[in-house]
């Protein structure tokens, strides 16, 4: 046979090879699962023109020796001697040189070792042996097994890969620390069924938590993973929920919950109290205690009682009845609410004044009037700095103060710290009363009658204040003109 046929076999059978040195190409080892076809190639390769082949047969090896289970004649037709196959064998062609054989649909007992020989002239037998394996895929499946609590290692789930060939392997992935034991059993026709059982100690902890079962085999592309949930049994346990120690009297509807849980749940609920039975105004809803109207005999302790199959547990809640609701809660509410409400408003006046800043601004900036952003030309001096003469100012000429005639008291009542009555603002000294020569008389006649003054004398009040600290005024550079006055 050709190049390209041996290539072509190759794709279909997988690598073949010679036993021994010879030309027989077989493959070594041929999988296949049980109910399926196999095929166990067969070539005699390189033959020369002068090669006869006279016959081929395939022959099993088995624990009472050699059977020849195929015979292929050129010139009579094929023969199935071995009982075993039961006519489940066959050739794939009716070639001499080409001897491939067909098995199907496999049994577990058909696995073995064939060798295929071909009786040649001159050279004699030559052949070559396929070990064939036959995979049965189990079936898997896990379990929980239900126990009690205890402090004893006890098998919580069991796991099992029945009628596999050859045996599976079966592993587990928990969360619990536990140990896993395994059984095998095997089946007449050579199928395995392995079961792995995982123990732990049983806690109440431990109920509800899930763990797999990983069963890896050849028949399977990848290990299935079987998920279990573990049950552990265990009595009830109970507390009590809704009590928000504001309960006052006259108060409406108040409630308290009997929280029970346990394995199986709970569905027995007992209400009382601590002096027996409760109180009128108190209903018992099953997990549920209703005190239509609170009063003073609601102010004791309540107990709650949860049974299951497995026993019962007990929970109290002490009651403290109030005369007056508390605002505790309320005050600090109230507070929180009130603080987030005031910033939001501040927040919104916040963001209402720069909108109105940044509008007005454009206004300005439209108008072209922006001396308005600039700060104010003149900044007066601070309130209580004096007065210096800049260095370069020019000498002035201090005017000598004038005494006063006495002046008449104000009738309001007015009077200096000298005793010297408060002159009036229309009697106030003017720049425009004459000062000349001939009006000496008319001064002296008003001076006279408490009505006059005169252009260069100083108002009592001003002369008042400037009395004690005439001497001390050149050295401090303080001057005051008589337009100050009027």
């Amino acid at each position: 046979m050709g190049a390209p046929g041996a290539a072509a076999l190759l794709l279909l059978g997988g690598l073949l090879c010679g036993a021994g040195g010879q030309r027989v190409q077989v493959q070594e080892e041929v999988v296949a699962l049980a109910g399926e076809d196999a095929v166990l190639p067969c070539v005699l390769g390189a033959a020369g023109p002068d090669l006869k082949v006279s016959q081929v047969t395939w022959v099993r090896a088995g624990r009472g020796g050699r059977q020849n289970v195929a015979v292929l004649h050129p010139r009579l037709a094929p023969s199935f001697p071995g009982a075993g196959a039961g006519g489940r064998l066959r050739f794939q062609g009716r070639s001499l040189q080409d001897a491939t054989l067909l098995l199907g649909p496999l049994r577990l007992d058909d696995q073995g070792v064939y060798t295929c020989e071909f009786a040649t002239y001159p050279d004699g037998n030559q052949g070559a042996s396929t070990r064939l394996l036959v995979l049965a895929k189990p079936e898997n499946r896990a379990e929980r097994r239900e126990v009690a609590a205890g402090s004893v290692p006890t098998p919580v789930a069991t796991c099992t890969a029945a009628g596999g060939h050859p045996a599976a392997n079966i592993s587990w992935e928990s969360p619990v620390p536990g140990t896993a034991e395994a059984s095998a059993e095997a089946a007449a026709d050579g199928a395995v069924t392995v079961t792995s059982r995982f123990s732990i100690v049983p806690t109440r902890a431990a109920d509800g938590q899930r763990l797999a079962c990983v069963v890896s085999h050849p028949s399977l592309p990848q290990p299935e993973s079987l998920p279990v949930t573990l049950s552990v049994l265990y009595p009830p346990v109970a507390s009590i929920s809704g009590y928000d120690h504001n309960w006052y009297l006259q108060r409406r509807e108040a409630a308290l919950h009997c929280d029970a849980v346990g394995n199986p749940a709970p569905t027995t609920f007992a209400w009382s109290t601590s002096s027996g039975l409760l109180p009128p105004s108190a209903e018992a809803r099953g997990s549920r205690l209703l005190v239509h109207t609170v009063d003073l005999l609601a102010n004791t302790t309540f107990i709650c009682r949860a049974s299951n199959a497995l026993g019962s547990a007990a929970a109290r809640q002490p009651v403290l009845v109030l005369a007056q609701p508390r605002t505790d809660g309320a005050g600090a509410t109230g507070g929180i609410i009130g603080g987030i409400v005031a910033g939001i408003v501040a927040t919104a006046v916040v963001a209402t004044g720069v909108v109105i800043c940044r509008q007005q601004r454009k206004n300005r900036t439209a108008r072209g009037d922006d001396s308005l952003d600039e700060p104010p030309p003149y900044k007066p001096p601070p309130p209580h700095e004096k007065l210096q003469e800049p260095p370069w100012a020019p000498e002035r000429q201090l005017l000598p103060l004038q005494p006063l005639g006495p002046e008449p008291p104000d009738e309001a009542g007015g009077t200096l710290a000298s005793g010297q009555a408060l002159p009036r603002y229309h009697e106030l000294p003017t720049a425009e009363e004459p000062d000349g020569d001939g009006d000496e008389d008319r001064d002296e006649d008003k001076d006279r009658d408490g009505d006059g003054s005169y252009m260069e004398q100083l108002n009592p009040l001003y002369e008042e204040l400037g009395s004690d600290g005439d001497a001390a005024a050149p050295a401090q550079g303080f001057v005051m003109s008589p337009a100050v006055y009027v």
